[in-house]
């Protein structure tokens, strides 16, 4: 039995040493940020694990394989990194890897497809989230939604990573500028209902008064109230998720108008103050500094249509190149809203027009950046 026992242990081993190749980046489906009008960085890693001398090799687009680099045998199984950076073009692209050794293919990972395009964080409260009477999915196959788990998917709703089982605009969005700009489309959607601009800052910035919704606000030792900064960790974790991305949208400020407690308001200055803040803030510790695009609003419903100075406080930031100009969501009424034209949520087609609205501020602007 020894001998026999001896020979399965060595089998084992053998099928143990088979060189396995795995591909860390790009991953499925992710759409990475062009750096120029027509082209973006794309880092190609993965790991090899071989205790034989083997090359790794990239195909693109189905064309010729291209060498990465050679691994030698340093005498024992064991794990090698690789990395390359390409330029290619923006649009979606296929990359494959193989494992070679005297021409044999030792290893391979199947197909990846990505994208080279413009990328989007989506932000604010419910009309930025899934609150939407209606949820969509994009009909264009190059609109993706990355999750919080890190994993890229098909724009479909509820987006994951904002709060709401309902719909959203960003498969309008998405499928709108897939089409105008011509190129693949990534959305980081992290919008939380119901919130105030004093829920999403980081602790350490006081505030007189709290918001209607004190779940998460604390009351500080002098009388002052603070965010638990948990909202803000979490614009900044995925803001930092990918190398790079185009703006970030932000639609926001019904928690902050026209509250029933009027103590609950917010001045505009304070808002101004603090969304300026939120900004810097978060551009400085994500280590992202692309611009955000403020929108204009305010309206809660067909008899409370909008805060002029919750308005003068947004269109403050784009006076003060704080923020660039987002679209006027309170003139979207009637119709447009759900409930009958009742609601602050939008409707079906509410989430078109607003979709809409938001492409006709952010291609313009895109264009004059090539």
């Amino acid at each position: 039995m020894r001998p026999l026992f001896a020979l399965f242990l060595g089998l084992a081993s053998l099928v143990a040493a088979e060189p396995t190749l795995t591909l860390t980046s790009p991953a499925a489906q992710v759409v990475l940020q062009r750096q120029t009008a027509n082209a973006g960085r794309v880092l190609v890693s993965g790991e090899i694990q071989s205790d034989l001398t083997v090359s790794v090799e990239i195909r693109l687009d189905g064309g010729d394989w291209k060498p990465v680099a050679t691994f030698g045998n340093l005498g024992k199984f064991h794990a090698q990194s690789f990395t390359q950076t390409l330029e290619l073009p923006q649009g979606m692209h296929t990359l494959e890897a193989r494992a070679v050794r005297d021409g044999q293919t030792l290893a391979s990972v199947p197909s990846v497809k990505f994208g080279v395009g413009e990328v989007f964080v989506v932000t604010g409260q419910s009309n930025s989230a899934n609150h939407g009477a209606v949820k969509t999915k994009a009909a264009s196959d190059q609109v993706f939604t990355l999750t919080p788990q890190g994993t890229w998917q098909p724009c479909a709703d509820p987006q994951p990573g904002a709060s709401g089982g309902g719909g959203s605009i960003l498969p309008a969005l998405g499928d709108e500028l897939q089409k105008r700009l011509g190129v693949p489309i990534g959305f980081i959607p992290c919008g939380i209902g119901a919130t105030s601009v004093r829920e999403w800052l980081p602790t350490g910035i006081t505030f007189p008064n709290p918001p209607t919704i004190l779940s998460r606000v604390k009351k500080t030792a002098d009388g002052q109230w603070e965010s638990d900064g948990k909202a803000y960790a979490m614009l900044v974790k995925r803001m930092g998720s990918v190398p790079a991305f185009r703006a970030v949208l932000w639609h926001q400020g019904e928690s902050d108008a026209n509250q029933k407690d009027a103590t609950r308001t917010l001045p505009g200055k304070l808002y101004a103050s603090y969304l300026t803040q939120l900004i810097q803030r978060a551009q400085q510790d994500s280590r992202r500094p692309a611009p955000w695009f403020v929108a204009q609003v305010s309206y809660h419903g067909p008899t409370d249509v909008g805060s002029d100075d919750i308005r003068t406080a947004q269109a403050s930031l784009w006076k003060a190149q704080v923020a660039l100009e987002g679209p006027d969501s309170d003139a979207l009424r009637g119709e447009l809203r759900d409930g009958g034209g009742k609601g602050v949520h939008f409707s079906g087609e509410g989430l078109k027009a607003h979709a809409h609205a938001w492409a006709e501020k952010l291609i313009p602007w895109i264009a004059a950046q090539r």
